[in-house]
């Protein structure tokens, strides 16, 4: 990683934390010499959007809560993140208000009786929205990465999706696998 560069790595983000510890992306970036932050934006029950209710197992807008964010590296826009959950599940819960999550959300999530075991991610590149442009702060022309993750816990229930932006020149994906 140099400059405005970084490597992503999924796997801190699948687990839940130590009592007391901090998010893993301000541990992530922390540990790089880096200063890694987050504003919520939205946070709250929404209808499903098409691919969302694909990726949760939901209906067409049905209700579901999202979790919307700008997530920063030294104070610049690196990736915006939108963690959607089945409203049965995050309803009611402080996944649905726009507070910080200490330990983060996984943590939460895990608290509640909902804990990870699979998860399925595919990344596609395209060409941002204007929107997207403006809080990413990109150049004309710029592509970004796509990432959408969907964790399903042991009863093969998805329980979290997330839908990531990140601009592609200014991103690494890395993923290590264990076999057996």
């Amino acid at each position: 990683m140099s400059g405005s560069e970084w490597t992503s790595a999924s796997m801190p983000y699948l687990a839940p934390r130590a009592s007391g510890a901090t998010d893993a992306w301000t541990e992530e970036a922390r540990a790089a010499g880096r200063r890694g932050s987050q504003r919520i934006v939205h946070a709250g029950e929404v209808p499903a959007p098409p691919a969302v209710a694909a990726l949760l197992g939901v209906g067409d807008g049905d209700a579901v809560v999202v979790r919307r964010r700008i997530i920063e590296l030294d104070g610049e826009p690196t990736e915006l993140t939108d963690t959607y959950y089945p409203a049965a599940i995050a309803s009611g819960t402080p996944l649905s208000a726009p507070g910080k999550i200490r330990g983060g959300a996984v943590t939460l999530l895990a608290a509640f009786g909902h804990t990870g075991v699979r998860v399925v991610e595919n990344v596609t590149a395209r060409m941002p929205g204007d929107e997207e442009c403006d809080h990413l702060r990109l150049g004309p022309g710029e592509p970004v990465l796509q990432l959408s993750r969907t964790t399903y816990d042991a009863e093969d229930r998805p329980i979290q999706a997330d839908v990531m932006v990140m601009p592609a020149n200014r991103r690494q994906l890395r993923y290590e696998i264990r076999i057996g």
